[in-house]
């Protein structure tokens, strides 16, 4: 079901929030889990909410998700209300606005509610946007992964290790996190992480063979050249999606047998290598990839010179199409720059394994539904929605979805979300006919004040 309707699909995170994991979602997922909850102020619905509204604002710290709290929630969240919120609801009585019972209720949210939650969020966006390529009939998924600074705490220190160079290991524990973003729309899949380093450390392609199973059914598997290697193209081939990834020059020579030339489309069976088996001994013995070797002779855009670019594809598509698809592969390393630098997912707070795992969803979580407003506003605009600004229209979301929260009747709410299209719809990003100049890679020096600390 594909809808553009404001009354249906309300422009406020928070009530895109209510809408998208209701009452009765809730109530089944406690008896699926089979959990339990006392009529509480912080209930999974309320502190799941909270917790998405912290990276709403940008990795708030826990007092601003009370004082949400505090300003006042839609009873909705509460369909029996505690004593508590009914001396409240009287002027009885205040809510506290300390942050160790909500602090106490972020520990205690179980991880597997977290993913509960996030996969319906995005299994529900998805069925509502369209984001299906033209050409191909089916959603394309770019990759990429980055990576994510924890606290030096002993716990996270052994789950993921820093990291170390030829003089010293490093202070802050590390991990790789992959990433998959929907090519048209930008929405996310939840997040796959390991640690980085150490003996347990796994790599990009560990991960995607693990995420590429909550990928939608028949989708296009987009990547750059750390991903242009055997067991990713068999694996998303054994779960039924296409391909498109960059190979490197070495693994395109290895293909071809001979010379890359510009012009070069054929189609070849992939084969493991040697290495492929040593390091997925479970490969049967036929496995084997069919699709097709492109080299072209690609201009970049910043006026470097032009290099032979090799993909290989499993889609059956013309070599325009597919130069025109990979085209936009960097939306992906925007989108990333939207997770560290808007929402600063860049370094986290919390001191545990668990609560690691539980904001790296939620964080992907607030960043859907930031990303559902976009597509709003440019289906009503006629345009791509990667042509917003995202830090832009959270201002926008985060300044007036307070007030659609409060809105007392049906022609308020409709009101209020007409105006946050409305600013969305403002938020375009600039056309640059001049290109910016391409600034030299320089290292700022390191200040030698202090000396180094002793173990």
């Amino acid at each position: 079901m594909c809808t553009s309707d404001p009354q249906v699909w309300n422009a406020g995170a928070l009530s895109l929030y209510q809408r998208l994991l209701p009452a009765s979602f809730w109530d089944h997922l406690c008896r699926q889990q089979d959990l339990h909850q006392n009529n509480r102020v912080y209930t999974l619905a309320v502190v799941v909410w909270l917790m998405i509204s912290q990276w709403l604002q940008g990795h708030a710290p826990l007092d601003r998700a009370v004082s949400e709290l505090l300003r006042g929630l839609p009873a909705s969240f509460w369909p029996n209300p505690c004593k508590r919120l009914l001396d409240c609801q009287r002027h009885k009585a205040f809510l506290s606005g300390n942050t160790a019972a909500y602090n106490t209720a972020r520990q205690e949210l179980p991880s597997a509610v977290v993913e509960s939650c996030c996969d319906p969020i995005f299994k529900q966006l998805i069925a509502e946007t369209r984001g299906y390529l033209p050409p191909l009939d089916r959603r394309a998924f770019i990759f990429d992964g980055t990576s994510v600074e924890l606290p030096l705490t002993e716990d996270l220190r052994r789950a993921y290790p820093p990291g170390s160079n030829q003089y010293s290991p490093s202070h802050w524990p590390l991990l790789r996190m992959l990433v998959a973003h929907d090519l048209q729309t930008g929405l996310a899949l939840r997040p796959q992480w390991g640690p980085m380093n150490g003996k347990q450390a796994v790599s990009e392609q560990q991960l995607l063979e693990t995420a590429i199973d909550r990928l939608p059914e028949a989708s296009l598997v987009m990547g750059d050249a750390n991903f242009g290697v055997f067991s990713v193209a068999y694996a998303a081939q054994q779960r039924g999606h296409a391909v498109l990834l960059r190979l490197t020059a070495q693994r395109a020579l290895h293909l071809t047998g001979g010379p890359l030339q510009d012009g070069i489309d054929r189609p070849i069976t992939w084969k493991p290598s040697r290495w492929d088996r040593r390091s997925h001994p479970n490969l049967p013995k036929n496995a084997c990839v069919h699709g097709r070797l492109l080299v072209c002779l690609v201009q970049p855009s910043n006026g470097a010179k032009p290099f032979l670019l090799a993909l290989f594809t499993s889609w059956n598509a013309t070599l325009a199409q597919i130069l025109e698809i990979y085209g936009q592969r960097w939306g992906i390393e925007t989108d990333l720059r939207t997770l560290k630098g808007t929402l600063h997912l860049e370094q986290l707070r919390c001191t545990t394994p668990e609560m690691v795992a539980k904001e790296l969803d939620l964080a992907m979580a607030a960043y859907n539904l930031i990303r559902a407003v976009l597509y709003l506003a440019a289906q009503q605009a006629a345009l791509q929605p990667r042509t917003y600004s995202f830090s832009r229209v959270r201002h926008v979301v985060q300044a007036l979805a307070p007030l659609l929260a409060a809105a007392q009747s049906q022609e308020e709410s409709q009101s209020i979300t007409d105006r946050i299209l409305y600013y969305a719809g403002q938020a375009r990003l600039p056309k640059r006919n001049r290109k910016r100049p391409a600034y030299p890679r320089a290292v700022w020096p390191k200040p030698q004040s202090f000396p180094c600390r002793k173990e």
